[in-house]
């Protein structure tokens, strides 16, 4: 009885923002954010966006007095430094204000007050120079060269001709050879729409701000602002029309739309082919098997992004450089452009992982010939986990995907999840593509004996709760005891999601990475989100997502997912993105890929719900609607692919349902 009435309090406390939390931003019609700025002042903030060879973390606020806090902090990934390690890609800060260098009527600006600051794939600044000019400031990165732009529209507001003298920013600098791989790079901040102007009343003058990286022998076509900004906008537009998802949630929907640009944007044109970064200052023009080949990867099909979908069978070709006969660990990340390798905390389950991703993308890409290119992959990452099999039946690992921040035991929970529904995942695609029948019985078969010894090994009363501990000898909760939920092992799902939603677990920020402790990490929330709704308890997943979601969109820290706290300090790193996004597409949707032109969907319409939507989906080479709907005391589910009415009928929620396209 005490555990019901703290779960109510805790929902109280955190679905309701006059107790739990309180908004800083507000959603627009046109699906933009925007933080009025009126009091709780000084506040800062930062955000990540990136091109294909650039990245920025723009640090950004609003000072007591109402003036604006400003720095980039500049990213080129293929400018690479020295040592050529996972972190050497040539970083730069610059709180360069032009705005102070402008003279109106002969006297420098004195005064900017800002007065809304809007995101939506770009940054957008507004305020007010000295009671005379409106400005509006717009950043973002260029989609494909090493730029990053700043485009700045003045507006005369008052009742005179203004004089206004913009200066011509050109200023170079020559990093030094010897750090650099390549030598010396040039780095410049150049202006255009420099000079001297008469502002008459209620006319506007636009100039522009841009920060350049490049090589010696390299050369991307001059910046035209214009273009840049229309790329910018072409990028977005995509993300917007293609894998829509709708539902009475209007927060839910706008998180699920701005994760799509963090999980999308965050590729990089390395010499090795396109590579899917985290990000975060940190983690560029490299791969790892969880953030790439595990998390974002499985994503990319549904959304229909043809450069995401590049580089995830980009990122599944260079780990299958290093299957070998021996069955040698494989790397966890592949640097540098693909020219080295990082193994620094052993084998994580690394080949669980990249199992898992791939034969969940090769399904759902639905494209035979990739498919049939990934299986050797695939085999040998599954083969690599039979062989790593201890006594009691379950995959032993060095560490996990945490590489030792946490104990992690011999053999932990994450990875034997991750080889079952390899395994399943494997079994279908071996079907799909007329492998041989005994093989494809044997996955499903090890499957079967992989989760009995899961329950076996694992299953554990944790701290009153039936749920599972993460390794022998592990007496304290942990967050990734979800993982068995996503992945449909639910013979203890009452007791774990009872521990996950806990005052042991649960934080103002989500999951505590372990009990009593103050760190934590996204990526085991958003699976923990995804496990529960699709385990099918919808109430409790629904109000904790809610009360998540209006956190990291309308909150202190905005708009996408994060890494983790303390470590990074809540940088957003761009495959937590995907895995918010998946929420919905395995969570609330149930979809599991069963063939290349085939998939099953298990409706998780919460009670609340009247509806819910996803829109222009990708995948199984076709794109289709699936819209779920209540009628009559049940669930409607239809889809539609190309006008063609694939299914539609009346089903029951919570149970699967085989499509074929």
């Amino acid at each position: 009885m005490l555990k019901v009435i703290f779960y109510f309090l805790l929902i109280l406390y955190y679905s309701n923002p006059a107790l739990g939390q309180s908004n800083r931003w507000k959603i627009n019609e046109n699906g933009s954010i925007s933080w009025l700025i009126h009091d709780r002042l000084p506040h800062k903030d930062h955000i990540e966006t990136s091109g294909k060879y650039i990245s920025a973390v723009i640090r950004y606020g609003v000072n007591a007095d109402h003036s604006l806090f400003l720095q980039r902090d500049l990213v080129w990934p293929m400018l690479r430094t020295v040592p050529n390690n996972t972190h050497a890609s040539l970083t730069r800060s610059f709180t360069l204000d032009p705005v102070k260098l402008i003279d109106v009527n002969k006297r420098l600006i004195q005064k900017e007050k800002v007065h809304e600051i809007v995101l939506d794939g770009k940054m957008i600044i507004h305020s007010t120079l000295d009671d005379q000019l409106k400005l509006q400031r717009i950043l973002f990165p260029s989609t494909d060269i090493p730029v990053f732009c700043e485009k700045y529209i003045l507006t005369n507001i008052s009742a005179k001709d203004l004089k206004v003298e913009i200066p011509n920013l050109n200023v170079i600098t020559q990093t030094i050879a010897e750090d650099g791989v390549d030598g010396s790079y040039t780095l410049s901040i150049k202006s255009d729409g420099f000079g001297s102007k008469i502002l008459q009343p209620q006319t506007s003058t636009v100039f522009y701000v841009n920060y350049v990286g490049e090589k010696k022998g390299e050369h991307f076509e001059p910046v035209v602002h214009e273009k840049e900004f229309a790329k910018r906008g072409e990028f977005l537009d995509f993300l917007k029309q293609n894998l829509i998802f709708e539902s009475p949630d209007t927060i839910l929907n706008q998180a699920f739309a701005f994760a799509k640009i963090r999980a999308s944007e965050s590729i990089f044109e390395t010499k090795g082919g396109p590579m899917h970064g985290p990000g975060g200052l940190s983690y560029y023009a490299a791969i790892w098997a969880n953030d790439q080949a595990e998390y974002i990867n499985p994503f990319f099909p549904y959304l229909g992004y043809e450069y995401g979908i590049s580089s995830a069978i980009n990122a599944y070709r260079h780990f299958a450089r290093f299957i070998n006969p021996d069955y040698n660990p494989i790397p966890s990340s592949i640097i540098a452009e693909g020219t080295d390798i990082w193994n620094g905390a052993g084998d994580r389950g690394d080949a669980a992982m990249i199992a898992y991703g791939a034969s969940r993308f090769a399904l759902s890409q639905g494209n035979k010939e990739i498919a049939l290119e990934l299986w050797p992959l695939i085999e040998w990452c599954l083969e690599f986990n039979r062989r790593k099999l201890n006594l009691s039946g379950v995959v032993a690992s060095d560490s996990d995907e945490l590489e030792g921040r946490f104990p992690a035991g011999n053999a932990n929970l994450c990875t034997s999840s991750l080889y079952y529904d390899a395994l399943i995942s494997a079994a279908h695609l071996g079907k799909a593509l007329n492998l041989p029948k005994k093989k494809i019985d044997v996955y499903f078969s090890n499957a079967q004996k992989l989760k009995n010894n899961i329950e076996k090994y694992f299953g554990y009363h944790m701290e009153g709760y039936d749920t599972y501990r993460y390794f022998a000898g592990n007496d304290t909760l942990r967050a990734w005891i979800c993982i068995p939920l996503t992945v449909n092992i639910l013979e203890r799902k009452n007791g774990t999601i009872d521990a996950l939603f806990s005052s042991e677990l649960w934080t103002e920020d989500g999951l505590a990475s372990q009990a009593g402790d103050k760190t934590f990490w996204d990526r085991s929330t958003l699976y923990a989100l995804r496990g529960v709704i699709s385990a099918g308890d919808t109430r409790r997943g629904l109000d904790y997502l809610k009360y998540y979601s209006r956190r990291r969109l309308l909150g202190d820290h905005v708009p996408y997912p994060v890494e983790a706290f303390p470590e990074g300090n809540q940088r957003h790193l761009s495959a937590e993105s995907g895995l918010y996004c998946r929420i919905f597409t395995e969570g609330f949707f149930g979809i599991r890929p069963e063939g290349l032109n085939a998939f099953s969907v298990t409706p998780q319409l919460p009670e609340d719900w009247d509806f819910m939507r996803l829109k222009n989906v990708h995948g199984y080479g076709k794109k289709f609607d699936i819209t779920i709907q209540k009628e009559a005391g049940k669930i409607r589910l239809t889809i539609i692919s190309n006008t063609t009415v694939v299914f539609n009928s009346t089903v029951e929620n919570g149970k699967a349902v085989s499509i074929h396209l």
